[in-house]
């Protein structure tokens, strides 16, 4: 089985972290080929879209090499994309979709982006030092003990491929924007949600599960990056549900 991974907002593949090598270990048998969205990673220098379908093509553009069918394992705004790619595509392509604290025009905005959030959010990016910076989105994105490690590592892959903030507001305003269509993408998927995530409600999830009767799994503690958070919960909830099929 061949696996597309999709980061979220301003983020890229190298984010995925000790979470990538953990799932090839865990599903030898499976390839994973995480994505970057235009505009960070691999792509920081290209123009992100504005809209949510025009970042899905793409993506899609970038994985046209791949054999098809695929699964897509996406977080936040990366699972915007995958929501999209799967409602906008022959039937088939996408065998698997696993969503993790994505959100959708389906919520309210006060839980697609957090009330509380705004400000301490605003007061992050306003800050000079980029190494500041990067350790205050941990902070905020994390629920566990501030890593300086991880800290570093974000702040390196920033150093070396910075988002800028043109192509931060335009992915900001493809997410804000995004509404999917009332179509049922897939019979079943999994959607997985953080109860302690501090950037977006986890009822957003439970508006996917709802709407289309998908299996949601919710993490009683973990944050927005519930990859970095708990990447073995996220492996165990995966490794039930293909054992369900």
């Amino acid at each position: 089985m061949r696996w597309i991974l999709l980061r979220g907002l301003a983020r890229e593949q190298a984010h995925w972290g000790a979470f990538l090598p953990q799932l090839r270990e865990a599903f030898p048998e499976h390839q994973f080929f995480p994505v970057d969205l235009p505009g960070t990673g691999v792509h920081y220098k290209d123009r992100s879209p504005a809209t949510i379908p025009d970042i899905r093509q793409h993506v899609q553009q970038q994985v046209a090499h791949i054999p098809r069918p695929y699964s897509i394992l996406a977080l936040s705004l990366g699972g915007m994309v995958a929501l999209d790619w799967a409602q906008n595509t022959a039937e088939g392509e996408i065998q698997h979709l696993v969503l993790i604290n994505t959100s959708s025009g389906f919520s309210p905005p006060w839980q697609r982006m957090k009330l509380k959030a705004w400000p301490r959010l605003l007061r992050i990016l306003s800050r000079r030092e980029l190494f500041d910076r990067e350790r205050g989105i941990l902070a905020l994105s994390s629920n566990r003990p501030l890593s300086q490690t991880v800290a570093k590592q974000w702040y390196s892959i920033q150093r070396q491929r910075p988002v800028s903030a043109g192509n931060a507001l335009r992915q900001i305003t493809a997410a804000a924007r995004f509404h999917p269509g009332s179509k049922r993408p897939l019979t079943s998927a999994l959607v997985l949600a953080s109860k302690g995530d501090r950037l977006v409600d986890w009822r957003c999830s439970r508006a996917l599960e709802r709407r289309w009767q998908w299996l949601l799994k919710q993490h009683p503690d973990a944050g927005h990056d519930l990859p970095l958070d708990d990447p073995q919960w996220i492996i165990r909830q995966l490794q039930a549900f293909l054992g369900d099929e």
